[in-house]
């Protein structure tokens, strides 16, 4: 599979601050990555020296499988890293010819790109009429003007209604359905979860997790379980091979194992020991409580 952009033990600094510490990803084509953390994770930052407008301390990256510099790589990448800024005064179909004039791209993407993000109704408004979702909408078809293989999004739903932030998702979901790599970067965890297959969790310019969204809860599968004796069923869970701990909530027992084990197998251990159960169920931790287990096995050294 194609590398769209490969990152390797990139580092900045300012001054004393650590902004990007080692971080290191490589991103295929065809998937949705997301770069999650809060504000001063080093999201913006990390995605400022990719595209050439935050200089590097020390490491290395490179855009397509390193076959073209970055000035040339970069006309193949859609990016909307600050505030959409147009023209007030002008069209939104206006704004985005002005684009196409300047970077030498045919008139006929306009119309394509504003039916894309739900603007060919409004195509003859000035920007200066546009909510700011429909503004964030409008910076999303600039970016696709040129068809590129990676739209890169630096917080896309940020200050954005409910409404607002909907829409964006499903257009992010909707061009990734048509083949391009997209890259985001998000301080929310509902974001990445909904729209993204990869996440590289960052903290204080350090990866805490690099990986797909699934495989983050992948290996927190639990039982929840109970009996009208859970103190012997406790006892004859710490004694099953694959159980690494049991913990006790709301009179239920939290049952975490160290390797896959299906519900039915552990329903027949517990019957074999004279133990019926009165309660079982399956469960898998949500990226958010997977995403603060993360981050509390990390404490901070600040």
């Amino acid at each position: 599979m194609e590398t769209i952009l490969s990152i390797k033990n990139l580092h900045k600094r300012y001054g004393y601050v650590h902004a990007v510490n080692n971080v290191s990803l490589e991103i295929q084509k065809g998937n949705v990555y997301g770069i999650l953390g809060p504000n001063g994770s080093g999201k913006s930052t990390t995605l400022g020296i990719v595209l050439n407008v935050v200089n590097k301390t020390s490491g290395e990256f490179s855009w397509f499988d390193g076959k073209m510099d970055t000035h040339e790589a970069l006309k193949k990448v859609g990016a909307i890293i600050e505030r959409p800024n147009f023209y007030p005064y002008m069209t939104a179909k206006e704004n985005l010819e002005l684009v196409c004039k300047i970077k030498g791209i045919n008139y006929s993407k306009v119309q394509e790109k504003l039916e894309l993000v739900g603007l060919m109704e409004r195509k003859d408004s000035k920007f200066r009429t546009f909510s700011l979702g429909m503004k964030q909408r409008l910076a999303i078809a600039s970016a696709l003007l040129n068809d590129p293989e990676i739209l890169i999004l630096d917080e896309p739903t940020n200050g954005l209604d409910p409404q607002g932030i909907h829409q964006i998702r499903d257009i992010i979901k909707f061009i990734a359905s048509q083949g391009t790599t997209i890259l985001l970067a998000s301080h929310l965890l509902d974001e990445v979860e909904k729209v993204c297959s990869h996440v590289l969790v960052l903290r204080k310019g350090q990866i805490l997790y690099s990986g797909r969204v699934d495989g983050m809860t992948a290996n927190e599968a639990f039982f929840e379980v109970c009996s009208d004796d859970n103190l012997v069923l406790k006892t004859a869970l710490e004694n099953h091979p694959s159980v690494e701990k049991v913990v006790e909530e709301k009179g239920k027992l939290l049952t975490y194992v160290n390797q896959d084990l299906s519900a039915s197998d552990l329903n027949r251990f517990l019957f074999e020991k004279g133990i019926s159960l009165t309660h079982l169920v399956k469960k898998k931790n949500s990226l958010e409580e997977q995403f603060l287990e993360i981050t509390k096995n990390h404490p901070s050294k600040n």
